[in-house]
């Protein structure tokens, strides 16, 4: 049996059930499992709790994600999001997208609430309007994560949320002998959010990690 903070953490992972949030209970575990089919790395329940909170504190009405993968995250912001929000979710796979739509359906979310872009992360944000949006969340090992800060920067509105998820990076980041490439540009994202003027954070052992941030007024 885990013990001392290893138990806190899976506590806290399983703490609140995942089987109430759409009428398929299954809708999450099947998502899960055609991530798993295509490689990708699945959202953590406690994550995508985090994600769920947040969007459902600003009563989200317009989010943008980079990453959709199998569309795991997507459903949790969805089901804090404002019954009438939308969700921009970006990911330059075309069939992940495809994936994630599927699931989509499965939880009976209306497709006027999901904008599903195909494209490279940092040109399709970089047409989204300033100011206009409630959240913005990405993992900290996306590619230019630092010029994804900085249009998540733009984007928010005051009192917006930044969320990057992944923050953690497999407990690398809080170990001082991980210095491989994709860590060490962690490290750089979580002290540039920090160290922002326009933002207030806080670190999360959830999941693999949540960095979350408010825009300040």
């Amino acid at each position: 049996m885990p013990s001392g903070k290893i138990a806190s953490w899976v506590f806290s992972e399983e703490f609140v059930s995942e089987t109430s949030l759409f009428s398929d209970e299954r809708v999450l575990d099947r998502a899960r499992e055609r991530g798993t089919e295509l490689g990708l790395p699945p959202t953590l329940p406690g994550a995508g709790q985090v994600l769920r909170l947040l969007a459902s504190a600003v009563d989200a009405r317009a989010a943008v994600e980079i990453g959709t993968g199998a569309g795991v995250g997507s459903l949790y912001l969805l089901s804090g999001m404002h019954p009438g929000g939308v969700l921009t979710t970006i990911d330059p796979e075309v069939e992940d997208q495809r994936v994630a739509r599927e699931s989509f359906a499965e939880a009976g979310i209306r497709s006027v609430r999901v904008r599903t872009i195909a494209g490279a992360p940092r040109e399709v944000i970089g047409r989204l309007t300033d100011h206009a949006y409630d959240l913005v969340t990405f993992p900290a090992q996306s590619s230019h994560a630092l010029d994804l800060l900085s249009h998540a920067e733009r984007l928010l509105r005051p009192g917006g949320i930044l969320v990057v998820t992944n923050a953690l990076y497999h407990d690398r980041v809080a170990d001082p002998a991980s210095r491989d490439q994709v860590t060490t540009q962690i490290r750089a994202l979580l002290h540039a959010v920090r160290d922002s003027s326009v933002l207030q954070a806080a670190l999360l052992p959830s999941g693999d990690g949540v960095l979350a941030a408010v825009s300040r007024p």
